[in-house]
């Protein structure tokens, strides 16, 4: 397993660095997975957070590494305690012991093989709630294949439509091609949603729209191919939650201040002027420090 990490391709940046030698590539990780955190997650969808919350997993390190992100903390892949497949496999089944409705993998690209094989180990030892894989969106196709038959849920986002835009805030100019190609790999593998009887998702993709202040012309253009192209195949989460974090408007004014409720309000109209049916909207109140959750330092 560990010569996936040897000559590293896992994200679409394919840096190329030796991380079992202790190399670490634009996602600040080693070889071994480190967890920053884990809670049961009441904030997520609805369909995913339910009443008794998303078992989540918080790993440290990014691929893409956004200018406003708001885990930074963990971003640089430092944090936490490090587990191997067969601990991560425990971690699993502990989290779902606790009542999670769903095991909830956050920022785990860069670690795809490990994530497989623990998924399946979990599964062998008796997990029995789904898996969601709660991504950037920035994935690359050899990870994806990792993770196919193992992932019940992906848990997307789109956050760019215009390649300058990415560029700037993600340095990652290729992202709107990369995540159409890992969009629709994704519902290849997972297919249309499947809820149970008691709402909560069992299978399918969510894609998640963060709506960034001043960006609303490409907010919708995002919406607008993501609905043209799969309709009602893919539940559409539309995220008023962005929070500016301290200092940011030294480098980017515009990401200095929250979304307004007309931007939102807007882009949410939108999305009903499109016949949009399966989608999730948020209150302005999601803007907040308080869904940051604290971060291990271990």
């Amino acid at each position: 397993m560990l010569e996936a990490y040897k000559y590293c391709d896992l994200c679409p940046r394919s840096c190329g660095v030796d991380r079992t030698l202790g190399g670490r590539g634009r996602c600040h990780a080693g070889a071994v997975p480190r967890v920053a955190h884990t809670m049961l997650h009441m904030w997520e969808e609805p369909c995913i957070s339910g009443t008794r919350g998303s078992g989540t997993v918080f790993f440290s390190g990014c691929s893409l590494g956004c200018v406003y992100c708001q885990n930074a903390e963990i971003s640089g892949g430092y944090l936490g305690a490090e587990y191997d497949e067969k601990g991560l496999a425990s971690l699993f089944l502990s989290i779902e012991a606790q009542g999670a409705h769903n095991i909830n993998l956050v920022t785990a690209a860069h670690h795809a093989p490990h994530i497989s094989k623990a998924i399946f180990i979990a599964r062998e030892r008796g997990l029995s709630v789904p898996v969601v894989y709660n991504t950037s969106g920035y994935e690359s196709q050899k990870a994806l294949a990792l993770l196919s038959g193992r992932v019940d849920i992906y848990l997307t986002d789109f956050r760019y439509h215009n390649a300058k835009t990415a560029a700037r805030y993600s340095s990652a100019p290729d992202y709107p091609d990369v995540a159409r190609r890992a969009l629709d790999t994704m519902i290849k593998q997972v297919g249309a949603p499947q809820l149970g009887v008691d709402g909560l998702m069992q299978k399918g993709v969510i894609v998640r729209l963060l709506l960034l202040p001043g960006h609303l012309i490409e907010a919708k253009q995002i919406l607008k191919e993501v609905y043209s192209a799969y309709g009602d195949s893919v539940y559409i989460s539309l995220m008023s939650q962005y929070t500016p974090r301290a200092g940011i408007g030294v480098r980017f004014p515009s990401l200095a201040r929250t979304v307004t409720p007309y931007e939102y309000a807007s882009l949410v109209a939108y999305a009903q002027d499109l016949g949009v049916t399966n989608a999730f909207t948020q209150e302005g109140s999601s803007a907040t420090d308080s869904f940051i959750p604290p971060f291990l330092a271990k």
